[in-house]
């Protein structure tokens, strides 16, 4: 048995495909199957249940999966810390990131870390909320930028800052008058918001006290804000967007934004990480370059 071949095992469990998994270990197909072929040999036992679309995880597989996951988690661990002593941050850093905030974020950070950190291999994904979760207890991500307080037990989450939430209200909404809006004031039947899984849909019904099925003309699969902007743009729709999603609005668009008048109207960012992550030099690295490179806009 050998870390290869669980490293191959857990692949090919994640992907659901021997060729997508051979693809994402940069290694042949063939070359993979081998490999699982020769572990399945040696254990006496089948791991993986080929008739399957997608390819799944027999119950011998399972509690292989199990154990690989914290074999893999040890050894990369011993990595870290090696390198932590020789003062190096080095390894692979895989992070998901929401999909409200990696076309605001992404860009303004990661050219300082690669430039800084030349050693850490950055693989980055971007997944609603539920996937990130999944995702890190499964071991297919390492950390994840989200919105603070949505990945429950099992996660710890660390605090960047805050991104407070503003209006974005079309000329023929009755509201674009106002400078400044009320939450209980809002149309629930004017008001576009992200599809089921995004986070931020959440966030927004629970900001209007509302039922989670709420009255609205349009809904989008996408996940897409800047999807809504353009809707509101041509309809008499309202939406609520990120402060982070400011900058990137037409000057000629800016007089859609308002302000909202209520307390917790603001979400904060964070790095999630499983309880039991070791890479923590590699996340001190990529939260010091967030926090070095990303300036709130109210700030």
């Amino acid at each position: 048995m050998t870390i290869i071949q669980l490293e191959y095992l857990l692949a090919v469990a994640n992907c659901g495909s021997f060729s997508l998994a051979a693809e994402h270990c940069f290694v042949t197909q063939p070359s993979l199957s081998m490999q699982i072929k020769s572990l399945e040999e040696e254990l006496g036992v089948v791991l993986l249940d080929r008739s399957k679309k997608p390819v799944i995880p027999t119950e011998a597989g399972e509690v292989v999966l199990e154990k690989a996951r914290e074999t893999l988690t040890a050894y990369n661990g011993i990595r870290e810390a090696v390198s932590e002593l020789k003062g190096e941050t080095a390894g692979k850093l895989r992070l998901g990131v929401i999909p409200t905030i990696a076309p605001y974020l992404l860009h303004k950070f990661i050219p300082a870390f690669v430039r800084d950190y030349p050693k850490v291999e950055l693989e980055i994904s971007e997944m609603i909320t539920a996937d990130i979760v999944e995702a890190l207890k499964r071991d297919r991500i390492d950390a994840a930028l989200v919105a603070s307080g949505t990945c429950g037990e099992g996660i710890i989450e660390q605090e960047l800052f805050s991104d407070r939430f503003y209006a974005y209200v079309s000329p023929e909404n009755p509201l674009y008058e106002r400078s400044n809006i009320r939450i209980e004031d809002i149309d629930l039947k004017d008001l576009v918001i992200l599809s089921p899984g995004n986070c931020m849909r959440d966030q927004i019904i629970e900001l209007c006290q509302a039922r989670r099925t709420m009255p609205a003309h349009y809904t989008f699969e996408s996940g897409s804000l800047d999807t809504l902007m353009r809707i509101v743009d041509c309809t008499s729709c309202l939406t609520i967007i990120p402060e982070m999603a400011i900058e990137y609005i037409p000057a000629d668009h800016r007089d859609r934004l308002k302000t909202i008048a209520k307390g917790a109207t603001s979400r904060k960012i964070a790095v999630a990480v499983r309880r039991t992550y070791v890479k923590n030099s590699i996340i001190r690295a990529l939260t010091e370059t967030i926090l070095a490179n990303v300036r709130p806009v109210g700030a």
